[in-house]
């Protein structure tokens, strides 16, 4: 289920990432270890985690995602392993919440893209999504919540 889509403005947020090229059926297991390894690294340096993990897309190909997993850090990043500092970028986003497991994603993007075409907004290639309550919050992934946010030109 996604909430009503809004309008908002997304201030920039400083980060901890790290840059993922990988094929989509590589995602599972991919993303676990990259934010175990984000999280160790900002506790470790004091700084974070200052918000929820996110992952910024740059290019979503069929078979390819082209990413950065991240979180949120209260502070200036190190470079540690593969993690480097980054940030999520202000933007004006056309914004929702899908209400459920990650398997819901594919569709729940479907969705508020086809909303986001229904109001004439222009996109751009980038998006976000920021795992508000997931796994690391509730084994029941009934109240897991990731907010969805596209940029707009």
């Amino acid at each position: 289920m996604l909430d009503t889509p809004q309008i908002t403005e997304s201030p920039a947020r400083q980060a901890a990432v790290i840059h993922l090229t990988i094929p989509r059926a590589e995602m599972q297991a991919q993303m676990g270890p990259a934010i175990d390894e984000l999280i160790a690294a900002v506790v470790a340096q004091g700084v974070g985690p200052a918000g929820p993990v996110f992952s910024h897309h740059f290019r979503m190909e069929p078979g390819l995602f082209d990413f950065e997993v991240g979180v949120p850090v209260s502070g200036p990043v190190a470079p540690a392993g593969r993690v480097k500092a980054g940030a999520l970028p202000a933007a004006r986003v056309a914004r929702t919440v899908l209400h459920g497991g990650y398997e819901g994603l594919p569709g729940g993007w479907g969705q508020f893209m086809e909303w986001i075409d229904r109001q004439g907004l222009g996109k751009t290639d980038d998006l976000w999504e920021v795992y508000v309550a997931g796994p690391h919050s509730d084994p029941d992934p009934a109240a897991w919540r990731t907010e969805l946010n596209q940029p707009l030109n």
